[in-house]
């Protein structure tokens, strides 16, 4: 990875949408929804406390998040699209099973 997020945002892959639905019909880019589930690729220092002291992040890289649909910035980097976000964005984490 060739960028590290600042404070407490953290940078995430979003994880593809299937192409097609059950009856075999494809489903042009312009159609699909934007995924909310993504993966963290690299995560922030923390943000600064009005202490002074850093607040450990609760997230770490390979989770896997929910997160809102319009939440964050959308970049590419190397030809991959990723989002930053702020930690506080982030709704839940996926427990693997």
């Amino acid at each position: 990875m060739q960028v590290k997020p600042l404070a407490d945002r953290v940078v995430v892959k979003p994880m593809e949408e299937a192409e097609t639905i059950k009856g075999g019909i494809i489903i042009p880019d312009t159609a699909k929804e934007k995924p909310m589930q993504g993966e963290i690729i690299e995560i922030g220092p923390g943000r600064t406390n009005e202490d002074g002291k850093k607040a450990p992040m609760e997230v770490k890289k390979g989770d896997k998040v929910l997160y809102g649909k319009y939440t964050g910035t959308e970049v590419s980097i190397a030809g991959t699209e990723y989002l930053i976000m702020r930690e506080s964005d982030i709704f839940a984490v996926i427990a693997d099973s």
